[in-house]
């Protein structure tokens, strides 16, 4: 078993897989206005009500609104309260949208270990490319053996595919060819991950993590 193998042992693995991220991508501006209207200790339902309320995004149907907000606070509220202030706090677009590829990771348990089965193992040799086919054989793989992957249709697997790869060009982790890029964390963004989770920065191709490196 690879290191990137072992990595994705910690933390989501015992998650069901949901696949409701078919639309948008890393919705950073949203996630920030909806960040903003959090309060502190309140359950994110009320966050949500409120972000309804306020039209946090500019979409025009309401349906498309509520799914959109529900998808926002799905993963916002993954983040630990130190992470939403850091959020919220300016720190750059950048590394906002490096938490928000975290705050996915964690609500997504096939995103996170698509994140360290196939970005990180191809990364540490040296395959920088990232073929859409990689998801197709990775998806595959996990279907074989769970029956709710196995009931998605072809075209919902296509539209989660395409919206992933979208969130990965948004977070920095491919560029917009396809190629994995190494990232760079402040040593700010670090000290906040590790303070819950030093494996949740397993997700990042080429970043060094306790007890080993990627």
């Amino acid at each position: 078993m690879t290191m990137a193998a072992r990595k994705a042992d910690f933390g989501a693995n015992h998650q069901p897989y949901k696949m409701s991220f078919t639309s948008g991508g890393l919705f950073l501006n949203e996630s920030v206005i909806v960040a903003e209207l959090h309060v502190v200790g309140e359950d994110w339902k009320v966050t949500l009500s409120r972000a309804l309320e306020e039209g946090a995004t500019s979409l025009p149907k309401a349906a498309s609104n509520r799914r959109t907000l529900r998808e926002i606070v799905n993963r916002l509220m993954t983040l630990t309260e130190d992470e939403i202030r850091f959020f919220v706090s300016g720190p750059g677009r950048q590394e906002q949208q490096h938490l928000l590829w975290i705050a996915t990771c964690r609500a997504y348990r096939f995103v996170r270990e698509f994140a360290v089965e196939v970005i990180c193992d191809r990364y540490l040799a040296y395959q920088l490319d990232l073929p859409l086919e990689s998801f197709d054989i990775f998806f595959d793989a996990k279907a074989d053996w769970n029956e709710g992957l196995a009931s998605i249709s072809d075209s919902t697997r296509n539209k989660l595919r395409q919206i992933l790869f979208r969130m990965m060009r948004e977070a920095g982790v491919i560029s917009g060819d396809n190629r994995i890029q190494s990232t760079y964390l402040s040593a700010q963004f670090r000290q906040i991950i590790e303070a819950t989770d030093p494996t949740d920065l397993a997700v990042f191709p080429g970043v060094a993590i306790e007890g080993g490196s990627l």
